[in-house]
């Protein structure tokens, strides 16, 4: 195999074409091979294989900084940069990251996960590069989603401005090249990157310049106006930014010439290259959008494998049914259709959808515009990604306490998407904004109840729930539930647990078959339910919850009980003060000590043991 001489990018250099087109078909059949045992990005993986086969050809990577936006298309690039031989544990406990990460591989220029970040990485990058006075390339590829995102649409106004050596690869998977390209396109790609031309042009001012002033500024405003002919559907022009393309982003004979040309060009460029998603596996090139990041499947039977019944599809499910009953109801999610469950509603209330694309923030200003005229919108969003909106939140929403509900998904540990991707930072960072309230149910039936009820009530309101199956709730249930208080599910005689969310289902199981032991579904954090935590202030009290313990519900608790004068014995368990990687929840849970077994050792540590011993 081809892919056994590759170590390193080094190793790319002495292969012949035909060696480099077998190893990317190796390439292409370990990233299924691989993402069929463990999950992960597939389709996205196998549509940038030649690309990055080209990239690393060319540029000299690490010297060379190759940025990868978001980095889930860069398992490839993983396998060529001396991973290979751990590849295998791919987004697995202690294994490699499913995205680009600094901390694991020198070839990894940043660590990313979420999306646009790439733009501003590599001007910085450049920055540094030119007042160091050093001497390499500053290389980012981007998606044609990540594009629509307001930080990378920002950062390409400045790289124009500041004209920075540096190169964008736009890896457009979305659009294939029509057949009227033809010859005379072709050429004219061709002499876009030719630097006799860039060279010529630079000439030729320098010598109008010194022969007439007159005559330059003339000739000046001839070029400009062909420019404006020339460019007048190409965007990037006006940016400031070379532009080269469309180009086919699988024919790596053509992207090695063409990237041997762009790396010898000054200023910034961007290569647009067309590639196609799930490209060499055919059941991913004909659904991308279900095998861009499938569980585990069988490689030689492919197949759609339920999940169960989740969350996300709990909350479209609700909110479909609740846009019957209320007009004013308006969904918006910042390109998370899917994952947030939300098919069902787009195709029954198309008219009261909107997809933003990856811009977080213009989806919570958005909604606070309809809302200051009549609408009553709810913004379906990660937890990980409301961060990046979390000026709009207290600026545009809070402030005049509009009623805007934020559905965040995804609330707390993910498993294996990691660090980049766990929402473990919502309580802390929304629960110091006034106005707004936070409430986490318990069950699907309970999260219709408080959607129908937040409906009502208005002002700011967030949800949150975890990325988790869920038992489904009967069709037009709509409970009423008493807003603000919390719910005793199990009595005790000597202390009692009070759960915020997921950690619920972790907290009966430490408490089954022990009276002294009682059991709070802690539902609402904003409003803390003050009434029953002072009833509850003469028992021993256990905190639990799936956020960071610092500033999360547990510190709310404490505060709640020090405003009363209350000093009764209090343990808080959360997510220590460090960044998790990925593994599995449960594992996850289990090493930050709140799943069963860590709730009843803290409570055996408060003086309350356990009555017999358990398996």
């Amino acid at each position: 195999m081809v892919l056994d001489k590759v170590n390193s990018p080094d190793d790319l250099k002495g292969l012949t074409l035909e060696e480099l087109l077998e190893l990317a078909e190796e390439i292409r059949s370990e990233i299924i091979r691989v993402t069929a045992q463990n999950g992960g990005h597939l389709a996205s993986s196998l549509g940038a294989v030649e690309l990055i086969l080209a990239l690393h050809r060319v540029f000299q990577s690490p010297k060379d900084r190759i940025l990868f936006d978001v980095g889930h298309q860069a398992y490839a690039h993983k396998l060529v940069t001396g991973r290979k031989d751990r590849f295998h544990t791919l987004r697995q406990e202690g294994g490699l990251s499913g995205f680009t990460k600094v901390s694991e591989s020198e070839h990894d220029a940043i660590t990313a996960g979420h999306a646009s970040t790439s733009l501003a990485h590599a001007l910085g990058m450049a920055i540094a590069r030119d007042l160091a006075k050093e001497d390499y390339h500053v290389v980012a590829v981007i998606g044609d989603g990540a594009l629509t995102g307001g930080m990378a649409l920002a950062a390409l106004n400045k790289i124009g401005e500041l004209g920075k050596r540096m190169l964008i690869i736009l890896n457009d998977n979305e659009m294939s090249i029509s057949e009227n390209v033809g010859a005379l396109n072709k050429y004219f790609k061709e002499l876009q990157i030719r630097k006799w031309v860039q060279d010529a042009e630079k000439l030729g001012r320098s010598i109008l310049e010194h022969i007439s002033p007159k005559l330059f500024g003339l000739v000046d405003r001839a070029k400009e106006a062909a420019k404006l002919i020339l460019h007048q559907e190409n965007p990037f022009y006006a940016w400031g930014i070379r532009y080269v393309g469309p180009v086919d982003g699988h024919d790596l004979k053509g992207l090695i010439h063409i990237l041997e040309h762009l790396k010898e060009l000054d200023g910034p460029t961007l290569l647009h290259v067309v590639t196609q998603k799930g490209k060499g596996y055919k059941v991913a090139e004909a659904d991308p959008i279900y095998w861009h990041g499938p569980s585990g499947f069988d490689p030689l039977r492919p197949e759609k494998v339920s999940k169960g019944y989740t969350w996300s599809q709990a909350f479209g499910d609700a909110v479909t049914e609740l846009a019957h009953l209320e007009p004013r109801l308006y969904v918006l999610t910042p390109a998370m259709r899917e994952g947030s469950g939300l098919v069902r509603y787009s195709l029954e209330h198309p008219d009261r959808y909107l997809d933003v694309g990856i811009c977080e923030d213009v989806a919570v200003t958005v909604a606070a515009g309809m809302a200051l005229r009549g609408l009553k919108p709810i913004v379906a969003i990660y937890s990980t990604f409301l961060q990046r909106a979390y000026d709009q939140v207290i600026h545009d929403v809070a402030i005049e306490a509009l009623p805007v509900i934020f559905a965040i998904d995804r609330a707390g540990v993910v498993g294996a998407d990691g660090a980049t991707h766990h929402g473990v930072f919502d309580l802390a960072y929304l629960r110091a904004i006034p106005n707004l309230q936070i409430a986490a149910p318990k069950d699907a039936l309970e999260l219709r109840a408080m959607l129908k009820k937040a409906l009502e009530i208005g002002g700011p309101i967030a949800i949150r729930y975890p990325r988790d199956n869920v038992e489904r709730a009967p069709e037009g249930a709509w409970p009423e539930i008493p807003w603000g208080r919390w719910e005793v599910l199990k009595e005790g005689t000597e202390a009692y647990i009070l759960a915020f969310g997921k950690t619920l289902r972790y907290a009966l199981e430490a408490a089954s078959d022990d009276p002294r032991i009682g059991v709070v579904n802690a539902r609402f954090l904003k409003p803390l339910d003050r009434e029953m935590l002072r009833a509850l202030a003469r028992y021993r009290l256990l905190t639990v919850e799936d956020h960071q313990r610092m500033g999360g519900f547990g510190s709310a608790v404490l505060e709640a009980l020090n405003d009363m004068g209350l000093k009764p014995q209090v343990r808080v368990l959360g997510l220590p003060d460090r960044f998790l990687e990925h593994g599995p929840i449960p594992s996850l849970h289990r090493q930050a000590g709140i799943d069963a077994e860590g709730i009843r050792k803290a409570l055996a540590e408060m003086g309350v043991p356990p009555t017999y011993e358990r398996a």
